[in-house]
């Protein structure tokens, strides 16, 4: 009876060396404190200053959020209290924001959906708050190095479906922002944070239904299941005739529920009004076709490239996208071994597992690309047995070696195509009863005939060689016995 409408709000460090405002240094986990001065501090007095770089990062966002960058945009107060914003207001943009009006596709098996994105917004992040609550000395302490740092709030149109598709959506944005190098995208250290908006409306009726705000949702998976619960929360209460209330709410991973945090506010209640210490912000239009310029190829760009020229499956391609540096290592190894299909199937299958199992990414990873090239060659032109490539690659990553040392340590070569042959008459010349059984008819030997060969050439063949040559070699007696 009901379906899910929901918008994001993502709020995005920017990757500036100093503050917003002003040029206190951004430092993660600097001594609490150390990183302020009188105005991210809001001392009497104190005026801001607009960091230009914070101003570049946020038109770049906006441009690959294939958005509108206003000519013109204005700072606004935004008011309320919270022990964490000492001026008791926030420096940010209201009614005109830095840019609007843009949109990012989500592409799946099924095609791709389009996210309206409402609207891009400049602004100060507040300081952090740490609640003590051990024993009796309970208390809240307050570290205002966060308080200044320059942000962008990125708001949705409510486009958005279902929980998986705003996990989707998330993912696609933080990889995008680390793609432009404007965010680290470490949910962890809270340089990148989301609210979800949700709401239930009948199927088939365009009236939305009242809507709740989830705040400080910090991964994807914390993301998708607090919007899980907070659908059945809804349906339940709309079926029992209860009324959903217009409210803001948190979601406790322990439990996997939302809980009531506060009523929601409305935008008047935060009495927004022009930020009388800051003129408007000019950007010209030259100055967003330099910044276009600087952009890089971005994932649904790479993914259509890869499905296109590579032939790859759109997993595959999502898949290698993940990191920019994922992705410029898979294209190095695709250039060398011009074998792009190949070489994805082993940077998705044994790079991959190495990189999970070590908890590291690609950046980490000892085997450069033109070693692991040399490995893929070697196997794909069947010099190298699949599965002895695959153990010479877990040696190459775990001992840092190159192949040609590894090689030369192991003594194991793989036969050419003549001693395979010899090793193949041979296995049938001492097994004559099952030769007797394939020329009568019986393919069920062949399987025998394949283990002994496997089994003596002590895996140093190409299984596929071997079933190829096995083959050829029973039909060529079998033919010889019948004339």
């Amino acid at each position: 009876k009901f379906e899910p409408v929901i918008g994001l709000e993502i709020h995005a460090q920017l990757k500036t060396n100093t503050k917003l405002f002003c040029s206190c240094p951004i430092q993660f986990g600097a001594p609490p404190n150390t990183l302020v001065c009188p105005v991210c501090l809001g001392l009497p007095g104190a005026l801001p200053v607009l960091n230009k770089k914070a101003v570049e990062f946020a038109v770049k966002v906006a441009i690959a959020l294939n958005m509108k960058v206003n000519n013109v945009s204005f700072f606004a107060r935004k008011n309320y209290f919270y022990p964490d914003l000492p001026k008791g207001y926030q420096i940010t943009q209201y009614k005109v924001p830095l840019a609007e009006d843009g949109y990012l596709e989500i592409i799946s098996d099924g095609g791709k959906k389009r996210i309206g994105i409402e609207r891009l917004v400049l602004e100060e992040d507040a300081g952090k708050m740490i609640h003590d609550a051990v024993g009796i000395n309970e208390k809240s302490l307050i570290d205002f190095n966060r308080s200044g740092v320059p942000l962008v709030e990125i708001v949705t149109k409510p486009d958005i479906s279902s929980p998986e598709e705003a996990s989707e959506f998330f993912a696609l944005l933080r990889n995008i922002l680390i793609y432009l190098g404007v965010n680290d995208g470490n949910m962890e250290e809270g340089n990148l944070r989301c609210d979800a908006n949700i709401s239930l409306k009948e199927l088939g009726k365009n009236v939305l239904g009242t809507r709740t705000e989830i705040k400080n949702l910090n991964s994807f998976k914390f993301l998708k299941s607090a919007l899980k619960y907070e659908i059945e929360r809804q349906k339940k209460k709309i079926l029992e005739g209860e009324r959903i209330s217009l409210e803001t709410r948190t979601f406790n991973p322990s439990t996997g529920e939302t809980v009531l945090m506060r009523s929601k506010e409305e935008a008047h209640d935060y009495r927004y009004f022009p930020e009388p210490d800051l003129p408007p912000l000019y950007i010209s239009e030259e100055f967003v076709e330099k910044i276009k310029s600087e952009i890089p190829e971005l994932p649904n760009a790479k993914i259509e490239r890869y499905i296109k020229e590579f032939g790859l499956g759109i997993d595959q391609a999502k898949t290698l996208v993940q990191t920019k540096e994922l992705a410029d290592y898979f294209e190095e190894v695709a250039k060398r071994t011009s074998m792009p299909k190949k070489s994805a199937n082993w940077i998705l299958g044994d790079v991959m597992k190495y990189l999970n199992e070590k908890n590291i990414d690609i950046k980490s990873y000892p085997v450069s690309p033109s070693s692991l090239s040399e490995l893929i060659i070697e196997v794909e032109m069947g010099r190298i047995p699949r599965n002895i490539g695959r153990d010479y690659l877990q040696i190459m990553a775990e001992k840092r070696k190159e192949l040609k040392e590894i090689v030369t340590e192991e003594g194991k070569r793989i036969l050419d195509e003549n001693s395979l042959k010899s090793l193949i008459y041979d296995v049938i010349k001492e097994n004559q009863k099952p030769l007797e059984d394939w020329i009568k008819g019986k393919t069920q030997v062949f399987g025998f005939f394949m283990g002994e060969v496997m089994k003596r050439s002590k895996g140093m063949v190409d299984a596929n060689i071997v079933k190829k040559l096995v083959k050829e070699i029973l039909d060529e007696l079998s033919n010889s016995r019948r004339d």
